[in-house]
């Protein structure tokens, strides 16, 4: 029997890394002079490092030069990555496992595509790299989703044409990346926001491992 190929993306999916950029980037905006709240950072979902600094630079007015920007970023990443240090496996969404732990025991293809540079110590740091048949991240991508081509890498690295691969998301970007790249996409989250997706579960909770082995098997 053929299988699919799976693909997670990892904030807001597999572990909740977002509050961590969150309190990284309000404490920049702090700095900076101004406030940065819950409400905004919903525009950061799914999107690249720069492009999330050049948000919050428009949002306080900032115009700066390259040099300076540069050191912003390096500064929010030190400052996310000091929240990162402390993970454990506490942090993996509730019934994360019970879904990787069945795809991995039926050998099912599985990659994790995500616009984190940071994906694989955050994976190592939770325990669940060695889950991943391949990790493809924002070092490995040079457009960010919608663009499908981090879900279109990962396939081709798993093996698995396009159109037999499914993607877990929680960001309408990513969702939109799925659909184009012509995926599965399954939302997780609230499904008046992911109303693109194909299938849409408030968490891994709500998963049925019997829907599982019907998406991986069909």
């Amino acid at each position: 029997m053929v299988k699919r190929g799976f693909i997670f993306d990892l904030d807001g999916v597999i572990v909740d890394t977002a509050k961590y950029h969150y309190l990284a980037w309000k404490h920049l905006a702090n700095e900076l002079g101004f406030d940065f709240t819950e409400e905004q950072n919903e525009a950061f979902k799914g999107v690249s490092r720069r492009r999330c600094l050049e948000i919050l630079l428009e949002l306080g007015g900032i115009s700066v030069d390259e040099t300076q920007f540069d050191r912003w970023l390096f500064e929010k990443n030190e400052d996310y990555l000091s929240y990162i240090d402390k993970m454990d496996e506490s942090e993996i969404l509730p019934d994360v496992p019970k879904v990787l732990d069945y795809l991995k025991h039926k050998e099912v293809p599985m990659a994790l595509g995500s616009a984190s540079k940071n994906a694989i110590p955050i994976l190592k740091k939770v325990k669940l790299l060695s889950y991943f048949d391949t990790v493809v991240d924002g070092n490995q991508v040079s457009r960010a989703k919608p663009d499908p081509e981090v879900f279109l890498i990962a396939a081709e690295k798993i093996g698995v044409p396009p159109e037999r691969c499914v993607v877990f998301e929680d960001a309408i970007a990513g969702i939109e990346a799925a659909n184009t790249a012509n995926m599965i996409s399954v939302g997780i989250g609230a499904e008046e926001t992911l109303k693109g997706a194909k299938y849409v579960f408030r968490d891994f909770t709500e998963i049925e491992i019997d829907f599982i082995k019907q998406l991986a098997f069909i």
